[in-house]
C-alpha cells in the first residue's frame, strides 16, 4: 500500500515579519544547550519524532549523534517548565549564505495544548536572526503534528516550496 506524504517548505526573511506569541507563562524559557550533550538531542528526536514518524536517525550510532551535534553551526535550544525539559529545536546557521534552518521542532507530547508552540516556533525564529541569518527555513510534511504548518504560517513564514511523496 502506498502513501502520498505532503512536504511543505517555508521561509521567513525578516524579523519584522514575525508574528511573535510571548511566552505563556513565567514558568517557561527557552535556554540554548550548553555545553553540546548528544543524548540530549537524541532524547528528543526519539521523544517527539515518535508520533511524526521521524526515522533515519533511529539507526545512528552514540557516535553519529556526536558527529553530528559537533557541527560548530548546530544549535540545540531547549524549551524548559521551571527546571523540567519540554520541547526543543535545532537551528543549523550557514554563515557563508546567512541562513538559518530549523531543522528540528517540537514539543513533549505532555506539554501538548499549552499553546507552546507559537512561543517556541517565535523564539526559533528570533535566535535565527540573532545568528545573523538573512533567511531562515523549515520544512513540515503531513506526518508532522496536526498543527505545525498552520504555526508555521501563523508566525508569518511562507512556503516557498511544496512537493508530494509516495512511500
Amino acid at each position: 500500500m502506498t502513501e502520498k506524504i505532503y512536504r511543505s517548505y517555508l521561509e521567513i526573511r525578516s524579523l519584522s515579519e514575525l508574528k511573535e506569541v510571548n511566552k505563556p507563562t513565567e514558568n517557561y524559557s527557552v535556554e540554548l544547550a550548553d555545553p553540546k550533550d548528544f543524548q540530549l538531542n537524541k532524547f528528543f528526536y526519539k521523544a517527539i519524532g515518535k508520533n511524526c514518524q521521524w526515522i533515519d536517525r533511529l539507526i545512528w550510532t552514540d557516535l553519529n549523534w556526536t558527529d553530528y551535534i559537533s557541527n560548530d553551526q548546530l544549535f540545540t535550544y531547549i524549551l524548559k517548565d521551571k527546571s523540567e525539559i519540554a520541547g526543543y529545536f535545532e537551528l543549523l546557521s550557514n554563515k557563508q549564505s546567512k541562513e538559518s534552518e530549523i531543522a528540528y521542532f517540537g514539543i513533549l507530547e505532555e506539554y501538548y495544548g499549552k499553546k507552546l508552540g507559537g512561543y517556541l516556533l517565535s523564539e526559533a525564529i528570533k535566535n535565527s536572526f540573532i545568528l545573523e541569518a538573512k533567511r531562515v527555513w523549515v520544512h513540515t510534511c503531513s506526518l508532522d503534528h496536526e498543527n505545525a504548518l498552520k504555526n508555521y504560517l501563523a508566525r508569518g513564514m511562507t512556503i516557498f516550496k511544496t512537493e508530494t511523496l509516495i512511500r
